[in-house]
């Protein structure tokens, strides 16, 4: 057993404080108000300077119109095409109202067309889940009419009325 005044049992304690201390620094840092706090001033700073603020402003609309155009081409593949897109507007939207207006305007007809096809009888749903199965085949076809199909893709499972060709 130690004595009250013991030196060990004070750093013990001072080591236990830190680590306490730090476990609370570290809490902040994962707190998102905090980032966003963070971010909120550096970009009131940036604003500040016009040629900084200009050039940020340019590498956001770079980058927001580069997401677009990539999510644009993927919409008529399967997959997450349209949150791409999305994605892309909501980049451009942190700088630009006019990025903001529209991403409110397409997230209010996203939403209205589902609530419309869902509202929809089940005939009406397949026809539209078979349309758009429709524009994938078409796309798929006319790319690989463009640039052929690929080497993997077993010659003998192309039919010849496709009027497709093996790169392989």
């Amino acid at each position: 057993m130690r004595p009250p005044g013991d030196a060990s049992l004070k750093a013990s304690d001072e080591a236990a404080e830190v680590r306490h201390d730090q476990r609370e620094e570290d809490e902040v840092e994962l707190d998102p108000r905090v980032w966003v706090g963070r971010f909120k001033a550096w970009r009131a700073s940036l604003r500040r300077r016009p040629s900084t603020n200009r050039m940020y402003r340019l590498g956001v609309g770079f980058l927001g119109g580069l997401i677009v155009v990539v999510g644009l081409v993927l919409v008529p593949l399967p997959g997450p095409g349209w949150v791409i897109v999305f994605v892309g507007l909501a980049v451009l939207a942190t700088e630009f109202t006019w990025a903001a207006r529209l991403e409110q305007f397409a997230r209010k007809q996203v939403s209205a067309w589902t609530k419309w096809v869902m509202a929809q009888p089940i005939y009406v749903r397949g026809l539209v889940a078979a349309g758009t199965a429709a524009l994938v085949v078409g796309f798929f076809w006319i790319a690989f009419l463009i640039i052929g199909v690929p080497g993997w893709f077993p010659a003998e499972w192309i039919p010849g009325w496709t009027g497709l060709k093996s790169n392989g």
